[in-house]
């Protein structure tokens, strides 16, 4: 799939914010019990920042996961929907964790239907994004990431850049220090120029 052209308008619009040390955050009111239980399930390694010290629900089996395991990567997070006008980003998202995931790269999708623009169930959204868009990237269960539901991270990092999802494929871009968080609007494509040199300046730093 081709890369749309933007508008000067639509280029990235970063918002760089240091993240000051904070304890771990509880799920959201209204999570899952498996979200709640995903949250208590794991210690917190003494290296994780503050921004991953959470666990959320696989997507495929809602196995908790922690993001700790991603310390010391570049992270991207993404608010992903199936039938939304920007679904196809899934397309350039997975190729940009192919090309870079061994340089330090992980790409992290939480589906929401925020926007009502969902499936319900969560295997039902698994199957979608591998069938369809070949998405091997880590994802999540469904859940909330703006208003009083939001789940923790989507919290602190609406706190930390000051913008809050406005719709799905909202992008979140996160340093290797897990202190640093850059915003990007929705309709910043993944291989949006002023984006992917942003993304391999973050990867370039030790």
């Amino acid at each position: 799939m081709s890369v749309r052209a933007l508008a000067p308008w639509c280029a990235a619009v970063s918002t760089l914010v240091a993240l000051a040390p904070a304890a771990a955050s509880q799920p959201a009111a209204g999570a899952s019990p498996a979200a709640h239980a995903a949250q208590a399930s794991q210690p917190t390694p003494a290296n994780c920042p503050a921004l991953l010290q959470h666990t959320f629900p696989r997507l495929q089996d809602e196995s908790p996961q922690s993001l700790c395991q991603h310390a010391g990567k570049v992270v991207l997070v993404v608010n992903t929907a199936s039938y939304c006008g920007f679904t196809y980003q899934y397309e350039g998202l997975e190729a940009l964790y192919k090309k870079y995931k061994d340089r330090g790269l992980v790409v992290l999708g939480f589906p929401s239907n925020d926007f009502l623009q969902e499936k319900s169930d969560n295997k039902d959204i698994a199957d979608f994004c591998y069938n369809t868009y070949g998405v091997v990237f880590p994802m999540f269960a469904r859940t909330a990431v703006r208003g009083s539901d939001a789940n923790a991270l989507y919290r602190q990092l609406a706190q930390a850049t000051g913008k809050k999802p406005i719709w799905n494929f909202n992008k979140y871009l996160i340093d290797r220090s897990g202190r640093s968080v850059t915003h990007y609007g929705s309709k910043v494509e993944p291989q949006d120029q002023a984006f992917v040199q942003q993304l391999e300046a973050l990867l370039a730093r030790r």
